[in-house]
């Protein structure tokens, strides 16, 4: 098997894209506003972060190259081990602290931004949340046994961060499409195309094979 089909050849890969697809024909079958896609997109990214916590508090015979704290190579020991994962929830944590201030000002604001009708779905919301749940669990436990050992700690603590970037674009931009194009179409189509974008990216770096 080449390398690009084995790459593709993960059963979690295709549940997420799965689940990326099923709550996007939700969104558009029930006209969801690109508000309650940043609520179902932020959960998603907490389900992440917990799930990543606990990776780096189960890491076995990790690798610490190319990681260093205030300019010095660290070993690779419990210590290590518990203040990256320490370090990472609190920074991870207030990223998203962040995130949830403006989510609850956006909804809040409602139709006073170009960002739909606010939240009229908590239902839809948490479905989907329990659908990307299932997902992440299942990957878990599908590729952690074997991905925790000699697993580099400094690449899996910053391996979540690249879900912030389409946060970023969609709420610095979402507003701003919203106004140029008169509804929310187009940044629903951006936000969904960034985050099933970065699902996806994610994933495959995440448990690419080692060769």
């Amino acid at each position: 098997m080449s390398l690009i089909a084995e790459r593709f050849n993960n059963p979690s890969l295709w549940s997420l894209i799965t689940a990326n697809l099923l709550v996007a024909a939700l969104a558009l079958r029930f006209d969801w506003s690109l508000i309650e896609l940043l609520w179902i997109y932020w959960c998603q990214s907490v389900i992440i972060g917990v799930i990543n916590f606990i990776k780096l508090l189960t890491l076995a015979d990790f690798s610490t190259e190319g990681f260093t704290v205030n300019g010095r190579s660290v070993p690779a020991n419990q210590l290590t081990k518990f203040s990256t994962a320490l370090f990472f929830a609190l920074h991870y944590g207030t990223f998203h602290l962040v995130y949830l201030i403006f989510l609850s000002v956006f909804t809040l604001a409602g139709n006073e931004l170009p960002l739909g009708p606010g939240v009229t779905s908590v239902a839809g919301i948490v479905f989907s949340t329990l659908v990307f749940l299932a997902n992440h669990l299942f990957s878990f436990y599908s590729n952690w046994p074997q991905e925790r050992l000699g697993t580099n700690i400094g690449q899996q603590m910053f391996i979540p961060y690249v879900r912030i970037i389409p946060m970023h674009l969609t709420i610095i931009f979402g507003a701003v499409l919203g106004s140029a194009t008169g509804g929310t179409f187009v940044p629903l189509l951006l936000f969904l195309a960034l985050k099933t974008f970065a699902d996806v990216a994610l994933h495959l770096y995440e448990h690419r094979p080692v060769v």
